[in-house]
């Protein structure tokens, strides 16, 4: 008898338990997805949504100029517009600096349609077009996007007037380094879906934020980069097209800048030092070996070489332009 009970006490208390763990998420649940309609509505999108494919796509558009510098973002970035903001804050000085949020990211829709590299460039393309944005286009990617710019600059070079990457993946590089192209789990997915993101972000907010030197994002670019990240990190559309890299290699890796079109590639200094001569600087030699018009600048950071050295890229892309303007 007594172990009759003593059983049944065990079992109320894990019911009780699991009772309270499945109240307080379904309470964080309707709590973050209250907060997140409170912070669309508070966090209007800073550009113009553009209909691509039936869906909104976001395009932020600043600065005048004779060149027109498309910025296209890494994979995760969860906002490019506000990650962007001091390198296109530089840039805009003397030239039109437009940030494509592809879908997935910032404030643009998430697509049904595959992350596929000519679904991607296609859409950029369409979002250029239908905002009256007219090229040749020096398109500006950092890391991933590099991938799409070889594309892009391979399909419809004549929409291409130069190549400026930001720590950029290429096609070839890795084959050149041995490595496999990264897989991301479909399960994140669902557990962006449930609300645990912002979870994560509020325990831990600098894994989310820029990291740099304080003062370079104001304050208001920081929250809305928080509550940004807390409706769109890991959702399906970066999911996919983290699974999709390796597919969209295999079409590009026989592919190299066209020899008429100048490429400016920017690297991390560390970089130099990789054992055995493999380094990004001797790998980004092996892709403009045949151009006069391109270059290769080391500069001292991370990954995200924009969020430290926006002057000094800002400098270096100034001087680029003027060497094949004139």
């Amino acid at each position: 008898m007594k172990k009759t009970k003593s059983k049944f006490r065990l079992w109320r208390i894990l019911r009780n338990i699991f009772l309270a763990i499945t109240a307080a998420f379904v309470s964080w649940f309707l709590f973050s997805n209250i907060l997140t309609v409170f912070e669309q509505k508070n966090y209007p999108p800073i550009g113009e949504f553009i209909e691509v494919d039936g869906e909104n796509m976001h395009v932020y558009i600043k600065g005048e100029g004779e060149n027109t510098i498309v910025l296209l973002s890494g994979l995760g970035t969860a906002a490019p517009a506000l990650d962007f903001e001091p390198l296109s804050n530089e840039l805009a000085k003397e030239n039109k600096v437009v940030v494509i949020e592809g879908f997935g990211y910032g404030w643009s829709d998430i697509t049904k349609k595959e992350r596929t590299v000519e679904n991607i460039v296609e859409e950029i393309r369409t979002a250029l077009k239908k905002a009256n944005i007219r090229g040749p286009y020096i398109l500006m990617p950092h890391s991933n996007s590099g991938i799409y710019s070889m594309y892009y600059a391979n399909v419809y070079p004549e929409e291409v007037k130069a190549v400026i990457g930001v720590d950029a993946t290429l096609p070839k590089a890795l084959a050149y380094f041995d490595e496999a192209a990264p897989v991301m789990p479909e399960y994140i997915s669902y557990l962006a879906a449930t609300e645990m993101i912002r979870l994560a972000i509020y325990i831990s907010p600098e894994d989310f934020l820029p990291i740099t030197a304080e003062g370079t994002y104001s304050e208001e670019n920081l929250k809305m980069t928080k509550a940004i990240s807390a409706w769109k990190v890991y959702n399906k559309n970066v999911v996919a097209e983290a699974n999709e890299i390796e597919n969209n290699i295999e079409k590009t890796i026989d592919m190299t800048f066209p020899t008429n079109i100048p490429v400016l590639l920017f690297t991390r200094e560390d970089d130099k030092e990789a054992e055995g001569g493999k380094n990004m600087v001797a790998f980004y030699k092996t892709q403009i070996a045949n151009s006069s018009v391109s270059k290769i600048v080391t500069l001292e950071g991370h990954h995200y070489l924009h969020w430290t050295r926006f002057e000094e890229i800002s400098d270096e892309v100034r001087e680029f332009i003027k060497s094949f303007a004139e």
